[in-house]
């Protein structure tokens, strides 16, 4: 499987996203939901803390890639929603360190929403994976 970044756009010598990601053959796809920062009692965790929430649902999302048997370095594209975007491009940097330690250079989108499930999340997640 060939995977070929088009369009990285960085910051620094990080990488902030890729405007595209070609696969070429790939044996299998995992699309993965929308992950949130739960605690194991299944509520939200971090409230107030949208670093804390990155986190945690990055925690959670790279444990259900791994469950599809695939690693965060398979994640060919995120979407992540917030419901306050300001906050969320002050605390970026907390994302772009946690994918880049896992070698996740993926497509993306960064949006704001008015509300998401719960009043509580500040942020969700959501992936594709190519394997």
């Amino acid at each position: 499987m060939g995977v070929h970044e088009i369009g990285p756009r960085m910051v620094g010598e990080r990488l902030m996203y890729n405007r595209a990601v070609r696969v070429e053959s790939p044996r299998s796809w995992l699309f993965v939901s929308g992950h949130e920062a739960r605690g194991d009692d299944g509520t939200i965790a971090c409230k107030g803390d949208m670093a804390g929430q990155m986190r945690l649902a990055l925690q959670r999302l790279g444990q259900t890639v791994a469950e599809g048997g695939m690693t965060m370095a398979d994640v060919v594209q995120i979407r992540v929603v917030t419901t306050d975007l300001a906050d969320c491009k002050a605390h970026y940097t907390v994302l772009m360190d946690e994918l880049a330690a896992v070698r996740c250079r993926p497509a993306s989108l960064l949006a704001e929403v008015s509300a998401l499930s719960d009043p509580d999340m500040l942020i969700e997640i959501e992936a594709v994976a190519v394997g």
